[in-house]
């Protein structure tokens, strides 16, 4: 056989890897807020050996967990809770903090990001905030000293932060905020090549008649004047909402991590939208969105790095029925709804599990706006001390700590901290 006239072995590999189906890559939040989960050991095992998940992030520092994902390849973000910020802006405590929670485990377990606190412009109080970039600093010192050059500090962000995001040519980040926290923590970011934390929930932003838009479904959109841009989805308006308030403050290539994003496959009764039809639609479109590697209008390009909400249906959250439904996965492993993040021969189309079907209140109606049935806030009265019309002075911290079973601090955001979310998004949307 001549084989000058046939293709190459590479060549051949290379057309098959082509026509094979895409395998999307995708970090996830894993929660620990349940009494009837998996050992972590078994978490680590499923996520490398089933599914296309690469990454993790933990709302603390749980050894049993940082054990788990050693040697597994997969990246795992750290949390410092909100409680220990103060402490960190001190050299001494920032190495001893490293030394404990950081040096035993790296780089066996691939740490990647150490997320200093979470949310805390939002919740306050204003001497924790005044902490956030002095601690961030520090503890980029000492990981430095100790050559963990590898391993990046930022902070997640609810988009309370935003004075408004409509149309996104005209977002800004809050005054007090902007040039108080964000810029300085913006060039530290960049000084250290490290991302921008947010967290855009569009679920939170729905109502009946701009369902399709928070859905990554088709829709008539949102044209923006000033840049000629429709918007066909809310993710990319919120995402370039961010991106312009940065601009604005002269750090318009810092990349953005998405450190939460989701949507619940169940709720109260009266969140109809809550179903594993939407979650499947959502998780979907975000996942194909932040895969094609098409970024945003006023971003493309950009793949953004980006973390589910959450890996599990967490049973001891609440009090809503909402904040115990985010999980992909149920504590037995089995799929909530199928978006193709399972290991298997073929890609396989967005669909739910036979859990329920979509409502008729979750197609869009005519109603005059788009944000009048939003279900998650009071438009008429901003909840007290919420950050609405300025940065908070005094303590509203709505977030509370859990000890899990090896006694770390679990940073749990829970649903009234997440209502408040919802209200300061729909604020800016209403603007």
């Amino acid at each position: 056989m001549n084989t000058s006239e046939h293709p190459s072995l590479p060549f051949l590999l290379l057309v098959v890897l082509l026509l094979l189906p895409a395998a999307y890559s995708i970090g996830v939040n894993y929660g620990t807020l349940g009494d009837n989960l998996p050992p972590p050991s078994e978490v680590a095992h499923f996520l490398k050996t089933r599914t296309t998940i690469d990454r993790i992030r933990i709302f603390d520092v749980n050894t049993t967990i940082i054990k788990a994902f050693a040697n597994t390849g997969i990246l795992v973000s750290v949390t410092v809770p909100n409680g220990d910020i103060p402490s960190l802006t001190d050299a001494r405590n920032a190495r001893r903090w490293i030394d404990a929670n950081i040096k035993p485990f790296y780089p066996a377990t691939k740490i990647n990001y150490i997320c200093m606190g979470t949310e805390v412009l939002h919740w306050g109080p204003q001497p924790l905030i005044d902490s956030l970039v002095p601690a961030m600093k520090v503890l980029n010192a000492a990981l430095v000293k100790e050559g963990f050059n590898e391993i990046k500090i930022s902070s997640p962000h609810s988009l309370g932060i935003l004075l408004s995001s409509v149309p996104p040519s005209n977002a800004s980040f809050r005054p007090g905020w902007d040039v108080g926290t964000l810029k300085p923590m913006l060039e530290f970011l960049k000084q250290t090549k490290a991302g921008f934390m947010v967290n855009p929930y569009t679920y939170f932003g729905y109502s009946p008649s701009n369902a399709n838009f928070c859905l990554f479904k088709p829709n008539d959109g949102l044209f923006d004047k000033a840049t000629g841009i429709t918007y066909t989805n809310q993710f990319d308006q919120l995402m370039d909402a961010v991106h312009v308030s940065m601009k604005k403050l002269g750090y318009p290539d810092v990349e953005v991590v998405v450190a939460e994003t989701g949507w619940p496959s169940g709720g109260d009764p009266a969140n109809l939208h809550a179903n594993p039809v939407n979650a499947a639609a959502y998780i979907g479109g975000l996942m194909k969105k932040v895969n094609s590697g098409d970024g945003t209008p006023l971003m493309p390009g950009r793949k953004f790095e980006t973390y589910i909400f959450a890996l599990f249906n967490e049973n001891l959250k609440g009090p809503s029925l909402d904040e115990k439904n985010f999980g992909l996965f149920r504590p037995d492993f089995t799929q909530v709804y199928n978006v193709g993040i399972m290991h298997a021969p073929q890609a396989q189309a967005p669909s739910p599990s036979p859990l329920g079907a979509a409502s008729a209140s979750d197609a869009p109606s005519s109603a005059a706006s788009p944000w009048d049935d939003a279900p998650f806030f009071n438009k008429s009265k901003p909840l007290t001390g919420s950050p609405v019309q300025a940065p908070p002075t005094s303590s509203n911290t709505n977030a509370s700590a859990t000890t899990n079973t090896d006694g770390a601090a679990n940073l749990n955001v829970n649903f009234a901290a997440k209502s408040a979310a919802a209200f300061i998004l729909a604020m800016t949307l209403l603007v």
